[in-house]
């Protein structure tokens, strides 16, 4: 038996409407909180919208659920100082996430230059507000397994020497370039793993014939990239945590002749993360990367609650709803060595 403290999701998609019903109890019930991530349509980019999204959350969750959502403001070339000061004084808004323009789903509200967001960044320095950044180049002459190490080089690393007090967080690292960038940054860098980066390499798209339910964005790198990814995950290193990254779409959309990219995770989250910090042999390591460092690096309370994952060896169902809009699960079909156990 494995016991960790309440673990939290650093990197979510919970979506609107009907699929928020669907999917946002599968991350209540295994995390305590949640950044969530404001890509709707349209976008989440003022305070007032962020708290009202909040409060559709909310809704959604049994009325005794102490799950806590961490509401983020979209960055566009709208975004004002005064935002940002209001987001701050909200108690609700706990970053600013950047999409490079078109890098990802319903990133076309993003911007594609950041010297002009100057300001904005600046006050973000000033009320130490976390910029989340989805970390991939848009230059269509950039191959897309090459994306994250050309904004690496093009637009994180001198950002973040050019704004010498801004909180980062590179989301959903992919490669060895990403890992070895934030070991040597500053400490007001952190950056998020996610499971199927951790579990997966680029082969996984192809195996046995094009597998659109591993498609996400950034999508799968080398396996060199992946055992830097798990050997940052399992260091105890605490720049490194847990974010799912889990994106919910409808399997109709997901199966279609140009399919979207994003992998579900949500409802076996921890028991992934378990799978690959065991295949090391680091499961010492789990409680840190999934319950502490997190929390820490957001300035938040660590959880006094506990949770426990009990090996059991079992295989992921695939859904059993007939329904096209329900998304598909990851991992369907295969082997799992751990079981979260609801209660303790």
């Amino acid at each position: 038996m494995i016991e960790i403290a309440q673990p939290d999701d650093w990197h979510v998609h919970l979506r609107d409407g009907p699929m928020l019903g669907r999917v946002a109890g599968e991350t209540a019930r295994q995390f305590g909180r949640a950044i969530i991530m404001p890509n709707l349509d349209p976008p989440v980019q003022t305070t007032d919208q962020a708290v009202a999204y909040r409060d559709r959350i909310l809704a959604s969750l049994p009325k005794d659920s102490s799950f806590q959502p961490l509401m983020t403001l979209y960055l566009t070339d709208e975004t004002t100082p005064a935002e940002i000061q209001r987001a701050t004084d909200s108690g609700v808004v706990f970053g600013v996430k950047l999409y490079p323009k078109g890098a990802t789903t319903n990133a076309e509200s993003g911007v594609d230059r950041l010297d002009q967001m100057a300001p904005v960044l600046e006050a973000m320095e000033q009320h130490r507000m976390p910029l989340l950044i989805h970390g991939e180049s848009t230059d269509p002459d950039c191959d897309v397994f090459d994306r994250e190490e050309v904004f690496l080089e093009e637009w994180l690393a001198p950002m973040v020497e050019r704004h010498a007090g801004l909180r980062v967080v590179f989301e959903h690292i992919t490669t060895k370039s990403a890992v070895d960038y934030v070991r040597q940054a500053p400490d007001r860098v952190g950056a998020t793993l996610t499971p199927q980066h951790l579990l997966l390499n680029r082969n996984a798209l192809f195996a046995g014939g094009l597998r659109p339910h591993h498609y996400c964005l950034p999508v799968l790198k080398r396996e060199r990239d992946r055992e830097a990814l798990l050997g940052a995950a399992t260091s105890g290193d605490p720049h490194f945590f847990l974010g799912t990254d889990s994106a919910p779409h409808s399997r109709s959309t997901k199966e279609s002749a140009c399919g979207c990219a994003g992998i579900y995770s949500a409802p076996i989250a921890l028991e992934l993360y378990a799978q690959a910090f065991a295949s090391v042999n680091a499961l010492d390591r789990l409680e840190g990367f999934a319950s502490h460092f997190g929390a820490d690096f957001y300035g938040l309370p660590r959880h006094q609650k506990k949770r426990q994952l009990r090996p059991s060896n079992w295989t992921v169902p695939d859904s059993p709803s007939p329904d096209p809009d329900t998304p598909q699960v990851f991992w369907t079909g295969q082997d799992l060595d751990f079981r979260l156990v609801d209660e303790i």
